[in-house]
């Protein structure tokens, strides 16, 4: 009796980013960043707009914060040292990851889809990368992955064309067989200058402004899509392109 074999995965390894990606982690952001203006007596911000300012790692929001804070509020005198804020937010962070934090629908059973066909699978993100293994630990996401590239594991970070490509060197695959799957364009960035497969998530955390401008080779509508695509269970067309104007 034959029996037939089921299609190979069209790619050997698939990167995901973390923060707007698998986990809407944006609340949790948001409130660390205000306490730790809180104990620097400076205003709060709107966690809509601090949403905005997430994807380039914790030193560059708080630069981005505190130039803000500058131009903006008089009362607010000179910006404190970003030092002395980046920790008062690592330490309130620390005890807020996974206090609101959620996967995103089909997150896990999208990584155990894949997993379990063979594709090995590595977490790329801008942010530190302890803090980034106790989220997905927390969500239980951590032990689908093979690989965990944080901002500060190399020497440069997203999008410098040397972290995905260390994925591939890492994992000891050839780049055309690497997917990067990204909510935003420091992502799509990352995966054109490395030279593996640019995808998107029309979610996430891209300064406000529509993923397809960032012109992704694939726009996917959920994560269980990203897995049947890999898996050739369907086909997926690129995006449209924006129209100038």
């Amino acid at each position: 009796m034959h029996t037939e074999l089921p299609a190979a995965p069209r790619y050997a390894v698939v990167s995901f980013d973390l923060d707007g990606t698998l986990l809407d982690t944006a609340a949790e952001i948001a409130e660390a960043v205000n306490r730790a203006l809180d104990e620097q007596h400076l205003p709060r911000l709107p966690a809509a707009e601090l949403t905005l300012l997430i994807g380039h790692g914790a030193r560059r929001l708080l630069q981005d914060v505190l130039a803000r804070q500058a131009a903006t509020d008089l009362q607010a005198g000179e910006p404190a040292q970003i030092d002395t804020v980046l920790a008062g937010f690592e330490r309130h962070y620390a005890a807020l990851i996974g206090t609101s934090s959620l996967p995103y629908p089909g997150a896990a059973e999208a990584l155990l889809r894949l997993r379990g066909a063979g594709v090995r699978l590595a977490c790329v993100t801008n942010k530190q990368q302890l803090p980034a293994q106790r989220l997905l630990q927390h969500h239980g996401l951590l032990p689908a992955f093979e690989l965990l590239i944080g901002g500060d594991t190399l020497a440069h970070k997203k999008p410098h064309a040397s972290v995905l490509q260390h994925v591939a060197a890492a994992l000891q695959v050839p780049l055309s067989q690497v997917a990067h799957v990204g909510d935003s364009a420091t992502d799509v960035m990352a995966a054109r200058n490395a030279g593996v497969a640019a995808w998107a998530v029309p979610w996430g955390y891209n300064g406000g402004k529509p993923i397809a401008h960032a012109a992704p080779d694939l726009l996917f509508d959920s994560l269980a899509a990203v897995a049947s695509h890999v898996l050739g269970d369907v086909a997926v067309d690129p995006p449209a392109r924006p129209q100038p104007g």
